[in-house]
């Protein structure tokens, strides 16, 4: 049986379940050798929210998930592997979205903390487990946000960059409040907006593909991709030198790279 992994970590959820990305990798990969099935992959995606949705394009805003996806499309494959199914969705619509992609594939979940979970299955009892295990994760997801927004707010009210991880084209240094430029990855973000402004009726695919044909690469050094385009240009003012969070809106936080 041919079967694909998929790990993932957010910043809270690393911090508060312990599941880091090599733990999961650790235990698909010894529970896939223990079935006798074929690994051919495990997808990743560090540092990103499980609830994160493209509203416009209406599909999962994820790097490695749309990675996954491609891998889906080309190879025949059986099933995911994860270790809890929190990893692929943190909220009912990208659950939603999640079945709709892996049924169109015709590959089923299969969670390694939660055994009897199937996308396909419509047991009432396991119906009921599986539903109740998510409404625990989302209510532990809501009161972690919480907890966090109120830390946050407070940075940003004293005047500290209070984002999390830094935007694409920035850096963060410990003890410094404010971020700044990463001069490399600024390059990409000119040349992007550059791009869009000389060319508006390109798509966001058309534009990923002139970045990478020029040698520009991601935060990971890989190959730029629709996701990450749009990405960038949905956070015009933040590259302009404007910042926002929570409602408290400041200017020349940081250096604007256009």
């Amino acid at each position: 049986m041919n079967v694909i992994g998929y790990v993932r970590v957010s910043t809270s959820g690393q911090a508060k379940d312990g599941y880091s990305l090599t733990y999961q990798q650790d235990e698909i990969r010894s529970y896939c050798q223990g079935q006798g099935w074929n690994l051919l992959n495990v997808y990743s995606d560090e540092g990103i929210s499980g609830a994160k949705v493209d509203e416009d394009a209406l599909e999962v805003d994820r790097i490695g998930f749309q990675s996954m996806l491609a891998a889906l499309s080309m190879q025949s494959i059986d099933i995911v592997v994860v270790l809890n199914t929190s990893r692929l969705w943190r909220s009912d619509i990208v659950k939603v979205l999640v079945h709709r992609e892996f049924k169109k594939y015709v590959v089923d979940v299969k969670s390694i903390e939660q055994p009897t979970y199937s996308i396909f299955k419509i047991d009432p009892s396991d119906f009921l487990i599986n539903g109740l295990m998510e409404l625990l994760d989302a209510f532990q997801r809501l009161e972690i946000s919480m907890k966090l927004s109120r830390g946050r707010n407070k940075k940003a009210e004293q005047g500290g960059y209070a984002g999390g991880r830094a935007a694409f084209g920035y850096k963060a240094r410990k003890g410094h409040k404010a971020i700044e430029v990463n001069e490399k990855q600024a390059q990409a973000v000119i040349r992007l907006f550059d791009i869009r402004e000389q060319y508006p009726t390109w798509t966001l695919e058309r534009i990923a593909s002139a970045l990478n044909e020029e040698g520009f690469t991601t935060q990971q050094g890989k190959m730029f991709t629709k996701v990450q385009v749009k990405r960038i240009l949905d956070r015009r003012g933040f590259y302009q030198g404007l910042y926002r969070y929570g409602g408290i809106e400041a200017e020349g936080q940081h250096q604007a790279i256009i």
